[in-house]
């Protein structure tokens, strides 16, 4: 009975337009009892175990499958709805429930918004529904934050506050090369090439590209390295035995403890990140480039990253306009 209403869709979609298909989607599974069928097939469930196979082959990180399953299985728990059903008008009710449920801000809706776009556009991709119902709900608008970047005082407060030439190794590391504490912990001694001052990481999708670092960050590895007593392949690993690859939430715990002891805000792994990117543009370096040294697939979101100075757009604005 599924096949035969299939059959009819495919041969129609040539004459018909989204809404028209809908409807006739709906007559069709009313009058020819495939309702139930249908249902009985593929269940919510089903369709989430099928879309987070289709991620974990695109290349996601286990990281983002997990918050992708998390987001849709909250939706599933409290929609009993089958998806074939879901309007725009039931899922802009559900963000409307889930913001005021936990009390949580617009960026954190727009996240889940995202998540569930992605899961309905693939739905849609494979020909499991004819429309996603996320189509018209759009992205929430968010006041735009200048976020902080890491001054050049604090970085030589927490190079001096260092006691583990591992720590100092590790945050010359990211301040010089911009690259996501996933990349940091997943990089193998090998991939380092010290005479070049470069090295190999792999990015979202497991893409491989090149970043560099400077003279001290390579002197400050070298000096790491000769401390170590273990035979463990990874870059960084635990101060203590077994001397384990070290992980994104050792990595995070330490820089925020450090951060706590020399009494500097808020640090964390994506500020070092977000520092590079934005001092690589304040000195003149084109976009496209760090683009490339960050991994973006979008400018878009190489500028997000690097927020120009403003004391540099006030000492321009003198040299241009005044």
């Amino acid at each position: 009975m599924e096949n035969q209403i299939y059959n009819i869709l495919n041969d129609m979609s040539d004459f018909l337009n989204i809404a028209q298909m809908k409807k006739l989607q709906e007559i069709l599974i009313k009058r020819l009892d495939g309702d139930d069928l249908m249902a009985e097939e593929i269940s919510n469930h089903s369709y989430l175990d099928m879309f987070l196979t289709a991620k974990r082959i695109e290349g996601c990180s286990e990281r983002t499958i997990t918050y992708y399953k998390a987001t849709i299985e909250q939706l599933l728990k409290d929609i009993t709805e089958p998806l074939r059903r879901m309007t725009t008008e039931i899922l802009r009710e559900y963000l409307v429930r889930y913001q005021k449920k936990n009390n949580c801000s617009k960026v954190t809706v727009d996240n889940v918004r995202r998540n569930l776009s992605s899961f309905f556009s693939w739905l849609e991709e494979e020909d499991y529904i004819l429309k996603s119902p996320m189509r018209r709900i759009h992205k929430i608008r968010t006041k735009t934050v200048v976020k902080e970047t890491i001054s050049d005082e604090s970085i030589e407060i927490l190079r001096d506050g260092c006691t583990e030439k591992r720590d100092l190794a590790m945050i010359d590391l990211l301040f010089s090369t911009g690259m996501r504490v996933g990349e940091l912990v997943n990089l193998n001694i090998e991939d380092l090439n010290l005479q070049e001052r470069e090295c190999i990481v792999y990015g979202k999708g497991d893409k491989e590209r090149k970043v560099y670092f400077d003279a001290r960050t390579k002197l400050h590895i070298e000096e790491y390295l000769r401390t170590r007593k273990d035979s463990n392949a990874a870059l960084f690993v635990s101060l203590n035995y077994p001397y384990n690859r070290l992980k994104i939430s050792g990595v995070e715990i330490r820089l925020r403890e450090m951060g706590r002891r020399l009494k500097i805000d808020r640090i964390h792994p994506h500020k070092f990140r977000r520092t590079m990117a934005t001092r690589a543009i304040d000195k003149g370096m084109p976009i496209e480039q760090v683009q490339k040294l960050l991994g973006h697939q979008q400018i878009d979101t190489t500028m997000k990253y690097a927020m120009v100075n403003q004391s540099n757009v006030k000492a321009s604005h003198r040299r241009f306009i005044a």
